[in-house]
């Protein structure tokens, strides 16, 4: 048995089946990866996968119960070179970042800047995607660190930590009519005219759409997107009202818009950070996360990262 087999397997589950993009993933041939496959079922006496005809189609049910195994191993070998790495050269290496558009753009930027001048020699990766491919990115192994609102605290193989909490803002072109009145906006406000605001599973879109069912009330939401730059755009040609992230909201930077606080309409929303059950990281990386979270400190990170327990 050896490390090539186990990540034949993991990767072929990865990669729905299809050994030619396995091979490409692991720098091999397509035959090479099914001798690698077929040797290892031969030494463990049971076929991993279901076939029809030369196609892998499937686990079987011993392959369901050896995949786990399969990716704990891997987890572990990738945490021995880690640990390797981390004594040999604590200054040197890479730092994967997987966060959702509304971090990578508004709350990550000071901390990526600090860490960079801090660690000059640390090779940063920082990845955009939606909740969801962030929490895959983590479960891969493609990021070390994930951030974002929705979905991480969903994965099982994920420990997620609280980062911080905020609520979401009204924005609305200069002269809105809803910039008049004269008590806090409401939601009966709001639903009177065209909306624009997050995708569904985006940046507590959640929260946005069950306030509004719980009054009895259907907005007309005519434009949605995952980054609040384009809302705010189509905000300012007059498209509709706009509901992003508070701290989406740049005084000096929109200067065609203003903002309503809308703390008291949507529940508040809290940020966390996800990481890979089991995994060891680097020094750095829980330096990275102290200054993102000041109360992650590492003894907290490394207790829950280790012991599996979600905060």
């Amino acid at each position: 048995m050896n490390f090539q087999q186990l990540r034949s397997v993991r990767e072929t589950v990865r990669r729905s089946f299809n050994l030619t993009d396995v091979a490409q993933i692991l720098h091999t041939s397509q035959p090479g990866v099914s001798r690698q496959i077929r040797e290892l079922e031969e030494e463990l006496g049971v076929d991993i996968f279901l076939r029809a005809g030369k196609r892998l189609t499937g686990l079987t049910p011993p392959g369901e119960v050896l995949l786990p195994i399969v990716e704990r191993l891997l987890l572990d070998a990738d945490n021995l070179r880690r640990v390797g790495a981390d004594f040999s050269a604590s200054a040197q290496g890479r730092l994967s970042i997987a966060a959702t558009h509304s971090q990578a753009r508004y709350a990550l930027p000071q901390v990526v800047h600090e860490f960079r001048q801090r660690y000059p020699q640390v090779r940063l990766h920082l990845h955009q995607g939606s909740p969801k491919q962030v929490a895959e990115m983590l479960v891969s192994g493609e990021a070390d660190i994930g951030v974002a609102t929705e979905a991480l605290a969903t994965y099982e193989g994920l420990v997620t930590l609280p980062c911080y909490r905020w609520t979401h803002s009204v924005v609305l072109p200069q002269g809105h009519p809803l910039l008049k009145l004269q008590a806090p906006i409401t939601l009966q406000d709001l639903a009177a005219y065209p909306i624009i605001t997050y995708e569904q599973g985006y940046t507590g879109r959640a929260h946005i759409d069950e306030a509004f069912e719980r009054e009895g009330l259907a907005p007309d939401v005519v434009l949605t997107a995952m980054d609040a730059d384009v809302i705010k755009t189509y905000v300012e040609l007059g498209m509709g009202v706009g509901i992003v992230a508070s701290i989406a909201v740049d005084a000096g930077r929109d200067q065609h818009l203003q903002a309503l606080d809308a703390g008291h309409l949507f529940q508040v929303n809290v940020t966390r950070l996800g990481l890979r059950r089991g995994a060891w990281l680097r020094g750095y990386a829980y330096e990275f996360i102290e200054s993102f979270v000041p109360t992650l400190k590492r003894q907290t990170v490394e207790q829950a990262v280790q012991g599996g327990k979600p905060v």
